[in-house]
């Protein structure tokens, strides 16, 4: 009976131990998966914040962020590939700690949300991130509104978790511009050249879940989102980092704004146009140096429409005001051989600038506010050349120079006269003798 009992307590301690040892198994291998999101920067490239997934083990063997964020701004012509649209980004693991201490010093606010996986699916979740992480698989091509560092995320939990996520159906922007807008309202003339450069692309109506490319508004949806089966998808939140209140720029004062700035430029083009209207005189360093501008942006709106794999650089309404044919009275203006092609590019302006105001808000693509006071003055000084070079307009200069100048030699001519008149009368003159009877 004593050998039984005792044979009994031994099996139950070997039970105990066995199953200690796959609980603290269990504990080393358990993953805690959290999206960690970070607020905006000072830098453009940081104005609408940052997304990373945080992996670590339960006994902190393991902590690491998986950042969908990295490029080599060091590779052979770097610039000229990013505005073509072969924007090349990378994946990776960072160590945690140095992920968060960066942000930490940028005073930059860090919030972490924990994902309400299952270890399986932690498991499932890792196992992707290290296969697409291997030098082979890491590169992508970024595109900045539906394949970048926050839209990766979404794509790879739910690969894992097999099952849709049910994000809250509600559309807050409505476009991705607008939501863009929100996010660099402090820096206007960043958004003046997103404006620019990108065409109608950004403004169709957006589907709810599309308005997640800023990791911000993602980690709103995340917070309210559930999964098929019911699960919440958030477990758990918690400030990482707090947000020190100095980390982005101030507003910009209007007058130092693109939409100050191009009122001002437009009141100096009106001044000018009313001067050469009443003085009948062509300042022709003004038109050079206007349509050199344009001719200039036009070389690059019509690089990124024709050229670039930007999606959203093509259809640009901006392009029939900003092209390359603005650069031929730079040119042309000089001469009175070539001053028939720059009549053509003033009618051209008046025409087609025109037109363009007036369908403008028939159309989808949206402006911004700073380009018609831009366009307005494009208006004005091919209207104020087409009126000094018209025929008619042009022959009353030419006779009011001629008359002008006739005056002048006449004054001149008068003068002189009586100047050597003068040297003359103070002579004494030789007469003649006068032939008559009396001569005799």
């Amino acid at each position: 009976m004593r050998k039984h009992l005792r044979s009994i307590i031994a099996i139950l301690i070997s039970i105990l131990l066995f199953g200690a040892a796959d609980a603290a198994a269990e504990r080393r291998d358990s993953l805690v998966v959290s999206l960690v999101t970070c607020w905006p920067g000072s830098e453009v490239y940081e104005l609408c914040g940052h997304s990373a997934l945080r992996m670590r083990n339960a006994d902190g063997s393991e902590d690491f962020a998986w950042n969908y964020g990295l490029f080599d701004y060091t590779e052979p012509h770097f610039v000229y590939r990013f505005v073509k649209g072969e924007t090349d980004y990378m994946m990776g693991p960072i160590p945690f700690g140095l992920f968060a201490a960066e942000y930490a010093r940028q005073g930059r606010r860090v919030l972490e949300q924990e994902l309400n996986l299952t270890n399986d699916e932690a498991l499932r979740l890792r196992a992707l991130l290290r296969e697409e992480s291997r030098p082979e698989n890491r590169t992508y091509r970024y595109n900045y509104v539906r394949d970048n560092c926050a839209t990766r995320i979404t794509d790879r939990v739910s690969q894992a978790l097999g099952q849709f996520i049910v994000f809250p159906d509600t559309l807050r922007f409505g476009t991705f511009r607008d939501e863009m807008r929100s996010f660099h309202r402090n820096y206007p003339w960043y958004q003046f050249g997103i404006d620019m450069a990108l065409g109608s692309g950004l403004d169709y109506k957006l589907r709810p879940n599309e308005e997640m490319f800023t990791p911000i508004v993602m980690s709103e949806r995340y917070a309210g989102a559930h999964l098929a089966d019911g699960r919440q998808l958030v477990r758990a939140t918690r400030e990482l980092v707090p947000d020190s209140g100095h980390a982005t720029l101030g507003p910009t004062p209007f007058y130092a704004a693109p939409i100050g700035v191009s009122i001002a430029v437009l009141v100096i083009i009106g001044a000018l146009c009313a001067w050469m209207l009443w003085r009948r005189r062509l300042l022709r360093w003004v038109f050079a140096l206007w349509f050199a501008v344009l001719g200039t942006v036009g070389c690059i709106i019509a690089f990124l429409v024709f050229v670039s794999q930007h999606e959203a650089t093509s259809p640009n309404m901006l392009i029939v005001w900003l092209n390359p044919l603005q650069l031929l009275p730079l040119f042309t203006i000089w001469s009175r051989r070539t001053r028939w092609i720059t009549t053509a590019m003033a009618w051209y302006n008046l025409a087609a600038v025109g037109i363009l105001l007036i369908l403008w808000p028939f159309q989808q693509q949206s402006a911004n506010t700073a380009f018609f006071p831009l366009m307005a003055a494009t208006l004005l000084l091919a209207l104020t050349y087409a009126i000094l070079t018209a025929k008619k307009s042009y022959n009353i200069d030419r006779t009011y120079h001629n008359i002008s100048k006739h005056e002048k030699v006449g004054s001149h001519d008068d003068g002189g006269a009586g100047r050597t008149g003068g040297r003359r009368g103070s002579g004494v003159r030789k007469q003649a003798p006068a032939r008559g009877r009396n001569s005799r």
